[in-house]
C-alpha cells in the first residue's frame, strides 16, 4: 500500500482525557523483499493478479513504522482482550480483523512477510455477537471480505464497549505479503462500508476535545524498526508538532479531503485548485502524471523498470528541490531527505517515493510542522 501525502502532521478534527499510543514501523515489505531478491517476482504475481481483476479525555498510542512504507498500531479486541496490529488509515472508516477460523495461506501471512498474523478466535470472546451482515471492502491493492460482528476493543487506553467491526475470511493475495492483521478506519462515517459507526466516532465523549492529532516520524535507516511516531486522542500534540496548526476547511466528510491552490518543484509550478486527501493507510505520494513527469524532470530520476519506481542517485537525498504545495494560502515546503527513501536497491539508487494516477461547516484538517530527531537540523517536515 504505497501511496499517499509526504506533508506534515496531521490533525484530523472530529466534532466533538487525552489519549496516546505510540505508532510503529513494522519494515517496509519493498524493502524487505529486495533484501530477499525476491521483489521482482512479488512484482510478477501482483501484476497477474491485476490481469485477473482479483486485486479489488485525552489519549495516545505509539505508531510502528515499517522503514516508512505502512505505520501500524496495537489494539485489543474481545473478552478476555486479544491484541492484533492493525493499519492506522485515515483513508478509510471500516475497523476489520482477520478470522481465526481463515486457514489460507493468505490469512497466516506468507513466509517472504517475516510475520505470522494474529487473528481474531471469535470463539473465545464471551463478548462477541456474530451479524448476519456480509462485508466487502475494495481497496486501492485489494480487498476484504467476511461478516460482521461486535465485541468491545480497546485502543490507546480507550474502550468502545459495543464496537460492530469486519471479521474477514477472505484477502486479497497482497495482504499475504504485509505485517498487518487487519485495517483502522479514521475517515469520515459516510464512507463506511455497510454504515458501520467507526471507533474514532464511539469514543468522542470520552474526549477533552473532538480530535486527533497523528505524528508520523521519520527513519532514515531502514533498518530501524519500531516506535516511529504518536497518535493522540482528544488533544493536539505539541510536543511533536509545532504549536502553530493551520487549520483547513475539507471539500468532502468522507476521507480527510480538502483542496490545494498550486504545486512547484524547483523551476516548475501549477496553480490549480485541486482536491487532495491526507491518507495515513498509504504513505507513498499518488499524484497526476503530467506532475510526476515534471517532478521527475527537476529531480533527475530514472524509471527502474525491474523494480517499477523512479529513482535518483542516494548522494542526492539532501540536495533535491524541495516539494511545495500550496494550501490555504500557505506554503509548506517537503525537503528531499522526506521524498527520497534508500530502500536497499544497491547501485547507489534511492527511491522517489511517488507513483502515478491517472488525471481524471467546522469539519477541517490542520497541517503543523512535525519535529525528527533522526534528521540532520533543517530538515523538520514530517511524512504522512
Amino acid at each position: 500500500m504505497r501511496t499517499a501525502v509526504l506533508l506534515l502532521a496531521l490533525v484530523a478534527v472530529l466534532y466533538a482525557k487525552v489519549f496516546k499510543i505510540e505508532t510503529y514501523n513494522a519494515g517496509s515489505n519493498m524493502a524487505r523483499l529486495i533484501k530477499k531478491g525476491l521483489y521482482q517476482d512479488y512484482l510478477r504475481k501482483m501484476d497477474q493478479l491485476r490481469s485477473r481483476h482479483e486485486v479489488l479525555a485525552t489519549g495516545s498510542q505509539p505508531i510502528i513504522d515499517y522503514f516508512d512504507d505502512s505505520y501500524l498500531i496495537n489494539i485489543t479486541v474481545g473478552t478476555p482482550p486479544q491484541q492484533v496490529t492493525v493499519i492506522l488509515d485515515t483513508g478509510s472508516s471500516n475497523l476489520w480483523v482477520i478470522d481465526a477460523a481463515c486457514k489460507s495461506k493468505v490469512c497466516d501471512g506468507y513466509p517472504e512477510s517475516d510475520y505470522t498474523k494474529h487473528k481474531f478466535n471469535t470463539t473465545a470472546s464471551s463478548t462477541f455477537v456474530k451479524e448476519k451482515t456480509e462485508f466487502f471492502i475494495d481497496y486501492s491493492p485489494g480487498y476484504c471480505s467476511g461478516y460482521q460482528g461486535k465485541d468491545t476493543i480497546t485502543f490507546g487506553g480507550l474502550t468502545v464497549q459495543v464496537q460492530e467491526f469486519g471479521v474477514a475470511n477472505m484477502l486479497a493475495e497482497v495482504y499475504g505479503y504485509q505485517q498487518m492483521d487487519g485495517i483502522f478506519g479514521l475517515g469520515w462515517p459516510a464512507l463506511a462500508v455497510n454504515k458501520v459507526i467507526p471507533p474514532m466516532q464511539n469514543v468522542l465523549s470520552q474526549l477533552d476535545a473532538p480530535l486527533f492529532t497523528i505524528w508520523l516520524d521519520r527513519k532514515l535507516d531502514i533498518d530501524m524498526g519500531g516506535a516511529a511516531g504518536l497518535i493522540t486522542y482528544g488533544a493536539l500534540d505539541i510536543v511533536n508538532c509545532d504549536s502553530t496548526v493551520n487549520y483547513v476547511p475539507l471539500s468532502a466528510e468522507t476521507y480527510w479531503q480538502f483542496k490545494i491552490q498550486a504545486f512547484s518543484i524547483g523551476t516548475y509550478s501549477e496553480s490549480k485548485s485541486e482536491d487532495v486527501m491526507s491518507d495515513t493507510g498509504t504513505v507513498w505520494i499518488r499524484t497526476p502524471n503530467d506532475v510526476i513527469n515534471n517532478i521527475v524532470k527537476q529531480t533527475g530520476a530514472k524509471f527502474d523498470w525491474i523494480n517499477e519506481m523512479y529513482t535518483v542517485n542516494c548522494s542526492t537525498m539532501y540536495n533535491q528541490p524541495d516539494l511545495i504545495w500550496t494550501i490555504n494560502n500557505v506554503q509548506y515546503k517537503v525537503p528531499s531527505v522526506e521524498y527520497i527513501l534508500d530502500l536497499g536497491l544497491g547501485k547507489g539508487k534511492c527511491a522517489l517515493t511517488l507513483y502515478g494516477l491517472n488525471n481524471g461547516g467546522n469539519q477541517q484538517i490542520g497541517f503543523a510542522k512535525a519535529f525528527h530527531s533522526g534528521l540532520p537540523t533543517g530538515s523538520p517536515m514530517s511524512s504522512i
